[in-house]
């Protein structure tokens, strides 16, 4: 008989079918499992397929009485109670490569529709008769000789990087260390902020990053600066960003993650200088596909081959 494997929300099936041939897995009959329902389920299965919207608390990890990893869909796991996991003795992993060519293409995406006024003279087209056009309206600004800084030179922020020369950026970058041999020049935090003619936030989202982007930070950077946040909302104070935003201290925002999402902070959604996406960073169906691979192979590798594949506690 073989072990079950829970997998908590509806994915592509074509992702998991290696993981098939070796489990019993257990899938929602609806688009996920409540936490009611995987806490009903989970105490008789090896390993739990979770999803990075959607919280794993440690009321469902200590049913977990068979429990032995817990592969979570997508790159962040602050949605997983690590601390309970570790101490049960639970391995926790994520799909780190799987999301990183995806989200560093909605990056530049954000960039450009911001820097060029895209969405709002696409939504100014549709919706007002009168919208302007002119040779000196809807003026945006140009990305060849600006600067680039990217926070989280990981796999993504180096796939930002590369991607961002060809449109003849300046990379600049900070991370808890120093890179040996990258190509990039490396800034301490504050002189990284003050040189950015774009800000990219491409860290993981942990005690020390919360709100690494305040008033404070915000102060520092050139009122012509751009920020773009594709890494996780509570990064950013969303309050102090949004009286940025209204003062001029920054020329705007491009966000894909939110503090409090699904909520998202009003004003956010009426300044003009402000692009918003629904968390769509990895939203493309060949990478839900791989996600599901990535997950598999790291339930596989841990349950089958004792190897700890993505392991991130």
């Amino acid at each position: 008989m073989k072990d079950k494997i829970l997998i908590a929300y509806s994915i592509p099936h074509q992702g998991l079918s290696e993981l098939e041939k070796e489990f019993d897995l257990i899938y929602p009959e609806k688009e996920f499992f409540s936490t009611e329902e995987l806490i009903e389920r989970i105490p008789d299965c090896v390993a739990l397929l979770s999803i990075f919207n959607k919280e794993v608390p440690k009321s469902v990890i200590e049913a977990g009485k068979k429990l032995k990893i817990i592969s979570n869909y997508g790159v962040g796991f602050n949605n997983i109670d690590i601390e309970t996991a570790t101490k049960q003795g639970i391995v926790v992993s994520n799909t780190p490569e799987a999301v990183c060519e995806p989200t560093a293409e909605l990056c530049l995406a954000l960039i450009l529709s911001l820097s060029r006024g895209i969405a709002l003279c696409h939504y100014g087209l549709k919706t007002d008769p009168d919208f302007e056009w002119g040779v000196m309206k809807n003026l945006g600004t140009g990305l060849h000789g600006k600067t680039l800084g990217i926070i989280g030179m990981g796999k993504i922020g180096k796939s930002i990087a590369k991607k961002a020369e060809a449109f003849g950026l300046r990379v600049i970058y900070h991370n808890r260390k120093e890179i040996a041999g990258s190509p990039y020049q490396y800034l301490n935090f504050s002189e990284l902020l003050k040189q950015s003619d774009i800000l990219s936030l491409n860290c993981p989202l942990s005690d020390e990053t919360h709100h690494l982007i305040g008033a404070q930070e915000l102060e520092l950077m050139k009122n012509s600066a751009l920020l773009i946040n594709t890494a996780r909302g509570p990064v950013v104070n969303e309050e102090e960003l949004v009286d940025a935003l209204k003062s001029g201290k920054i020329a705007g925002a491009a966000l894909d993650v939110f503090e409090h999402e699904p909520k998202i902070h009003p004003d956010l959604l009426q300044l003009d200088n402000v692009v918003v996406v629904p968390h769509i960073g990895t939203a493309t169906i060949e990478t839900r596909i791989e996600m599901g691979k990535e997950a598999s192979e790291n339930i596989i590798s841990y349950l089958k081959n004792k190897t700890e594949k993505n392991r991130v506690n």
